[in-house]
This record gives C-alpha cells, sequence and structure tokens, in this order.
C-alpha cells in the first residue's frame, strides 16, 4: 500500500482572502485545489491519503469525508503548525514503517509521475528523494547541488538571489523511507527542508529526482491566477459549465472557462479567456471578467470588469467598478458603485470601499 501525506498550504498562504474559517476550499479551474492532486494520485496507484491539518480541518472533514477519489482519507491534526518535518513526525503512527510514503506540499501543482518517483527512491536506496524541477529564478525556493548518482550535494533554502548552487529546485514532491523519523525530533515545529534535508544531504541520505513539464507553487496571488490559466489551458481547453448555471442567450463564453453550479451570467456579459467562476457567482448584465478566478457566492454587478483577480467568497462588487492587475479581494467585501482598483491592490475581508485605488496598497 502506498500512502501520502499532504502537508501545508491548501491555499492558506493566500491568507489575506480571508480573516475566519471559509466556507468552501480554495478553488482552481473548476474544482478546489487539492482534488487536482488527490486525483493525479488516485492514478498513481496510492491508496492512503493523511491530511496535516489544523487551519480549515472542518472544511477538510466536510468536504473530504473518508475517502476521495477511491483512497482512503485520514486526518492527522495539529493542535499548533509543526512545519513539513514536524507534521511527518506527528503522523508517524498512522503512516507507519513499513515502506516508503510520499510527502507533498499542499500548495504544488504539478505532473510529477509518482509512481516513478517511488521506483527511483527505491533504486537510489536512501532515506529521501526530493522531486527537482529548473526554474529561471530559484531564489524563491529550495535549491539543490547534485552530485553523482543523484546524490545532492548540498541543500540551500530561499537562495539570495545569484547565489543558488544551480536552478534545479525542490519541486514540494517528497519521497521518503521510514528511516527519516530518526531524523525529526519530536514535540516542535520543523522544517524539513531547511533543517532535515541538509543533515541527510551531510549523511549521504538525500537523492534528486529530476522531471519536465507542469509545475507550479500557488501560494502567491499571482501564481494562484498562473496555475488556473495553465490548468485550464491544459486540461479543460473546451471549458465546463455546469447543468444548473444560468447562462443568458445574450452572454459571451470565451473558453476556457468554468461556470459553477448555480451560477448566473446575465445578458451581454463576456467571459473569458481563463476564468474560474465558483459555485452560486451572480454576473450583472454588460460584465467582463477575463484571466481571473471568483469564489462561491460572490456577486459582480452590472457593467463592471475585472481582470487577473482573485475575487473572495460572498464579496459584493457594484455597478460600474473596473478591477485589474493583480488584484486580490478578500471574503465579503462590499465595493461600491464606481470604484476602480489597480496595480496589486488587496481588500482585506469585510472592508467595504467607497474610492478608486492607482497604487499597491492593502486596504485593512
Amino acid at each position: 500500500m502506498k500512502a501520502a501525506i499532504i502537508a501545508g498550504g491548501f491555499g492558506t498562504r493566500l491568507r489575506p482572502l480571508s480573516c475566519t474559517r471559509p466556507k468552501h476550499l480554495f478553488p482552481i479551474a473548476g474544482k478546489p485545489l487539492l482534488d487536482w492532486t488527490l486525483e493525479r494520485l488516485a492514478k498513481s496507484g496510492v491508496t492512503e491519503v493523511i491530511f496535516a491539518v489544523n487551519y480549515l480541518s472542518e472544511a477538510f472533514m466536510e468536504h473530504y469525508g473518508k475517502s476521495a477519489y477511491g483512497m482512503r482519507i485520514t486526518y492527522c491534526y495539529e493542535s499548533r503548525p509543526l512545519g513539513t518535518g514536524g507534521c511527518v513526525k506527528n503522523a508517524e503512527d498512522v503512516i507507519g514503517h513499513d515502506e516508503p510514503f510520499l510527502l507533498l506540499n499542499g500548495d504544488v501543482l504539478s505532473k510529477v509521475d509518482y509512481a516513478k518517483l517511488l521506483t527511483q527512491h527505491a533504486r537510489n536506496g536512501g532515506t529521501a528523494t526530493v522531486a527537482l524541477h529548473r526554474v529561471h529564478d530559484p531564489s524563491r525556493y529550495g535549491a539543490v547541488e547534485i552530485a553523482e548518482k543523484n546524490h545532492i550535494k548540498r541543500f540551500v533554502e530561499k537562495p539570495r538571489r545569484g547565489k543558488a548552487p544551480s536552478n534545479l529546485i525542490n519541486a514540494g514532491v517528497y519521497a521518503l523511507s521510514p528511516e527519516i523519523y530518526e531524523y525529526i525530533p519530536t514535540g516542535r515545529r520543523i522544517s524539513i527542508e531547511r533543517e532535515t534535508f541538509p543533515a541527510l544531504a551531510r549523511d549521504g541520505e538525500l537523492f534528486g529526482y529530476r522531471f519536465e513539464g507542469q509545475w507550479i507553487d500557488v501560494g502567491e496571488p499571482s501564481d494562484f491566477i498562473k496555475g488556473n490559466r495553465l490548468l485550464l489551458d491544459s486540461e479543460l481547453r473546451n471549458g465546463h459549465v455546469s447543468e444548473s448555471a444560468d447562462i443568458d442567450g445574450g452572454a459571451q463564453i470565451i473558453n476556457p472557462v468554468t461556470v459553477g453550479e448555480h451560477t448566473k451570467i446575465r445578458a451581454r456579459s463576456r467571459i473569458g479567456p481563463h476564468v474560474s467562476l465558483s459555485d452560486n457567482v451572480d454576473v450583472g448584465e454588460d460584465t467582463h471578467i477575463k484571466n481571473s478566478v471568483v469564489f462561491p457566492g460572490a456577486v459582480i454587478s452590472g457593467a463592471s470588469s475585472v481582470e487577473g483577480t482573485i475575487i473572495g467568497e460572498e464579496t459584493f462588487i457594484g455597478k460600474k467598478v473596473r478591477i485589474g492587475g493583480r488584484c486580490v479581494i478578500g471574503d465579503h467585501v462590499v465595493i461600491r458603485d464606481g470604484v476602480m482598483l489597480t496595480k496589486g491592490v488587496t481588500v482585506c475581508p469585510y472592508r467595504e470601499v467607497t474610492e478608486s485605488v492607482h497604487k499597491l496598497k492593502r486596504l485593512m
């Protein structure tokens, strides 16, 4: 039996969206972020998934229950965040000591072949194998220096620009053997990347597995929008409209677009390309939405324009509003008629916005 533990992330780094526990999991390209990972795990033969949860635990349990995509779901609760290493130690009794397992960051979307990763891990014979992906700028991630036979000689978490040992970065997907528990102390927060992996590298127990293809960390708003676009292009080129959606005959859908259950799109509106409208969204007449993700229950009133933006759940946007340029609008926000927001404005939850903002700013 192959098990996978999913730790951290789950979209929670997009914290400006919500200051409370939202009703819904983070949607991307028409379904919750984690569903994309779970579906690929199931296709790789994984039979059990363990969620390391603290924040959003109730939402996970309500949505997934005890199984998903034919896999058993187990929840390993942390009373306080334990980090990527601490959550592994916390789940030791659940995971067991019988065979290697996978550890995944919940904010990463990738097409890593999990079965090949585990096969390569078995061939390596070490304690840990890290999936590696080549990027232009490794300073945001964990960069590695590879030696012979896939050994990772050095692991540097978030190196300064120009100081990385290579352009190969930690892709947030790991194959681990039970010996990993010996490297993780009990009872405190542990970063497997900053503390455990350097120790493994020194002992010759850390290996790399290079892969090509789709990979994106969606923990930042701009990357979340980019991830939505990439998934729509690769998985849903022809779009998807739920049967219960109500789309006026005079509205225009420019695929790829996903439209959720009971969502309404009114006359002369233009939606797309690269738009994900979640369930129960209400789009007014003459409204244009492009390259954006709209969470459940949001209302976007008539003659408004939204581009390159994340809109939180149950937010209300008035008439003739203009929003664009990497903006993030939190849950339950009210934006009054005629307001214009551009250039990366972030609006925190429950805020009412009555005046336009044209520079990078966070409205608390």
